[in-house]
C-alpha cells in the first residue's frame, strides 16, 4: 500500500469514518473477510476465506500506535517463525502496513494469518462441560495436558530459553480430534531475566499485569523483588493452574476474582484446595498440581520433569487398566 493511501486511511480513522475492508492480500494470497470473531484492546480477529482455495483462516490485526508497538508486533511474527511445533499454532502469512508515528497520531497495522479452528478454545470446551458437570476422564485429561506441555517445552528448550507467559485455557485451541494448539504468541519473551533495581522490577511487574492473565499469573510476577532472577518456571505455575482448570473447569483463583477479593494475596498465600467429586482425580495428579504451584520458583519442576511425571501417571493408569481387564 502506498504511503499516501495509508496516510489517508489514518486520516479517515481519526475523523471517525467507518471503513469496510471486505478483502485483503497477505504474501500474495487474497482473503475475503466474513465476520469478526473477537476484539481486544489493540487487536481484532476476523474470520476470512482464502479466495483461491476456499479455506477458512483467522486474521489477527494488531493496531500499533508507536514504533515500540510496531516492534512488538514484528517480534510476534518472528516468534511464530522461530518456534514451530505440532501443538503450537502456525503462521500462514504476515504483513506490516504503514509506519506508526505517535507524534502525528498515525497508526500502523500488523496482520497475521492463522489457521481457523472451528471447535474453538479449551476455555469454550470447559465452559460447556461445566454446565453439564461433565468432567474429563483422567487419562484424556493427562494426554491433553501432555500435548500442551510438549508445546511449552519447545520454548523452554531453546537456547536461550523463552517463556510463553500467558498459558491459560483461552489461549489453547482445539482441533476436531481434541488435539490442543497453543496460541497467542504475543506474550512470548526471553525467559531468563536478571532484576537488579526497583525500576527493572516495576517494569517487569507492569508488563506481566498487561500480558499475563491474573488468575494464571505466578506469585513472583505480582510483586517482583528488586534483586531476583526470573526463569522459565513462571510458565510451570501457569501450567499448574491449567491442569487444575482441566480437572475443575476453573483456575484455583477464579472464584477469588469472582468474589472481588484480592487475587494477588490469594496467589501469594499459595493456598490451593481441591473440590470433592463423586469420582475424584487421583492423588498423583493432585500432587503434580501442588508441585508445579510451589511458591518458591526454584522448587517447581522443569518442563521435562512435568512431562516425565505426567507420562509416569499415564503409564501407571494404563497398567492398572490392563490388570483390571485380566481380572475380569
Amino acid at each position: 500500500m502506498s504511503s499516501w493511501i495509508y496516510l489517508f486511511l489514518n486520516y479517515l480513522k481519526r475523523m471517525g469514518c467507518i471503513l469496510l475492508r471486505p478483502s485483503l492480500v497477505v504474501e500474495g494470497q487474497k482473503y475475503k473477510v466474513r465476520r469478526q470473531l473477537a476484539e481486544g484492546g489493540f487487536s481484532t480477529i476476523d474470520l476470512a476465506e482464502n479466495t483461491r482455495n476456499g479455506k477458512l483462516v483467522a486474521i489477527k490485526r494488531i493496531t500499533c500506535h508507536s514504533i515500540q508497538d510496531q516492534n512488538l508486533g514484528k517480534f510476534e511474527i518472528e516468534v511464530h517463525r522461530k518456534f514451530q511445533h505440532e501443538n503450537i499454532i502456525r503462521l500462514i502469512g504476515a504483513s506490516i502496513e504503514g509506519d506508526a508515528d505517535i507524534i502525528h497520531n498515525i497508526t500502523s497495522e500488523i496482520i497475521l494469518v492463522l489457521p481457523y479452528y472451528e471447535r474453538g478454545s479449551l476455555q469454550d470446551e470447559l465452559e460447556k462441560r461445566c454446565l453439564k458437570e461433565n468432567h474429563l476422564e483422567e487419562t484424556v485429561l493427562l494426554r491433553l495436558f501432555h500435548c500442551i506441555c510438549s508445546a511449552v517445552r519447545r520454548f523452554h528448550s531453546h537456547d536461550p530459553p523463552y517463556a510463553h507467559r500467558d498459558i491459560k485455557p483461552h489461549n489453547i485451541l482445539l482441533e476436531k480430534d481434541f488435539t490442543p494448539i497453543l496460541m497467542d504468541l504475543g506474550s512470548v519473551a526471553p525467559a531468563r531475566i536478571t532484576i537488579r533495581s526497583n525500576r527493572d522490577a516495576q517494569f517487569l511487574q507492569d508488563t506481566a499485569a498487561e500480558r499475563c492473565s491474573m488468575t494464571y499469573r505466578p506469585p513472583e510476577l505480582f510483586m517482583v523483588p528488586s534483586s531476583f532472577d526470573i526463569t522459565e518456571k513462571t510458565d510451570i505455575w501457569s501450567l499448574g493452574c491449567l491442569l487444575y482448570s482441566l480437572m475443575y473447569f476453573k483456575s484455583p483463583f477464579d472464584s477469588v476474582y469472582e468474589r472481588g477479593d484480592s487475587v494477588a494475596l490469594a496467589v501469594q498465600s499459595g493456598d490451593i484446595s481441591f473440590p470433592t467429586l463423586k469420582k475424584p482425580y487421583s492423588d498423583p495428579v493432585q500432587q503434580l498440581v501442588r508441585k508445579m504451584m510451589n511458591l518458591d520458583m526454584s522448587f517447581r519442576p522443569s518442563i521435562d520433569g512435568v512431562i516425565e511425571e505426567t507420562e509416569n501417571i499415564l503409564s501407571s493408569e494404563q497398567s492398572n487398566q490392563t490388570v483390571a481387564v485380566q481380572i475380569k
